[in-house]
């Protein structure tokens, strides 16, 4: 055991209530509530019952770094879980290193080396490549736009599209566009699209923001012209943005909750039962959080201690399940199943593993 006080072991969930990320934030907090539920059923964590403290990820980035810096200090958490911007992530990753578990479920850019930093999103690697892929062979997108939010996870994954698309040559990235959070007017980059000629558009927009740009792009017109891509496209945000808006929409993900597998739709009957009808949608952003606590008391369980060099020597080559099923962790990567679907309606019917 750590030197921290007995009792409870208490997490820090970060998630977004803020920002045009909070419409991830409501599943969020209700899939790591059900985690924890669900955990102390099971025995807790070292015989200890989970207790969650919420922490809003969407607030700015060294704030958020410095309230979970002052819960560690504080003795008030043990670890840290959480769907959040990978700009929280860097500060985060600042203030957790060597003192406590800090396991970062959201899809991102790869890279994350941070000692007690367990990364088990999506990376482009495994989400993103094989999807370009599939869009040039199966619908025939040939040229490329990228719109995205102004920070790292859509900068770097551009500059892996254009990495990805050297390979073949029959694909390529005309432009790319990036805007600052939280905007509202995406005319001049429709203006942009709509003369440049490309077939397919790569967003990678965050929340509302897509949300707005996917709507001002139908009431454009542009659908006949571009087929749209993006990572980060969840029952939320298809709800928000609407039927009408949506048609040739495609996503890649490792998980939907139209998912037909046992563990997921056991999943999905669990969240429904707890929480009933009415509850949040339950979205990918939300499950991550949920098999994210799992993941947290499977490697603290089965390494005896919370001591952060003890959990990364466990954690090398940790495999784990999941209502999308087993997930390998590999240092600064994940391997899991990766599905590509279209939007449909209010949801998403699933068009191919990847």
């Amino acid at each position: 055991m750590s030197g921290r006080q007995p009792g409870a072991f208490r997490v820090a969930v970060v998630a977004p209530l803020q920002g045009p990320e909070a419409i991830y934030g409501p599943s969020c907090v209700l899939c790591a509530r059900l985690a924890a539920e669900e955990i102390d059923d099971a025995g807790g964590v070292l015989a200890r019952p989970v207790r969650l403290r919420i922490v809003d990820g969407g607030a700015d980035p060294h704030r958020v770094a410095a309230e979970v810096d002052r819960l560690i200090s504080a003795g008030q958490v043990d670890a840290v879980v959480g769907w959040h911007l990978s700009g929280v992530r860097r500060q985060l990753a600042r203030r957790t290193r060597g003192r406590v578990p800090y396991v970062y479920t959201a899809l991102y850019e790869g890279g994350e080396v941070t000692p007690g930093v367990f990364a088990i999103g999506e990376t482009p690697e495994i989400q993103l490549r094989p999807a370009l892929d599939w869009m040039a062979d199966e619908i025939g997108v040939r040229r490329w736009f990228v719109i995205g939010n102004d920070y790292v996870w859509p900068a770097r994954s551009t500059a892996l599209v254009r990495r990805f698309l050297r390979e073949r040559d029959d694909v390529r990235l005309d432009d790319a566009q990036f805007v600052q959070l939280g905007r509202s007017d995406f005319d001049p980059v429709l203006r942009r699209i709509e003369s440049s000629g490309c077939d397919g558009v790569l967003t990678f927009l965050v929340g509302h923001d897509a949300v707005e740009f996917h709507r001002q792009f139908a009431r454009r017109g542009l659908e006949d012209q571009c087929a749209r891509f993006s990572t980060l496209m969840d029952e939320s945000m298809l709800r928000a943005t609407g039927a009408a808006a949506t048609r040739d929409v495609f996503v890649a993900s490792g998980y939907f909750e139209a998912l037909p597998t046992p563990e997921s739709l056991q999943f999905g009957a669990r969240y429904v039962r707890r929480f009933g009808p009415g509850a949040p949608v339950l979205n990918g952003p939300g499950e991550s959080c949920y098999e994210g606590l799992w993941m947290l008391a499977d490697l603290v369980n089965r390494t005896g201690s919370d001591d952060v060099a003890r959990l990364c020597a466990t954690a090398e080559h940790a495999r784990y399940h999941s209502p999308r099923g087993t997930v390998l962790v590999d240092g600064a990567r994940t391997e899991q199943r990766i599905y590509l679907a279209t939007a449909d309606d209010t949801g998403f019917d699933i068009l191919a593993g990847l």
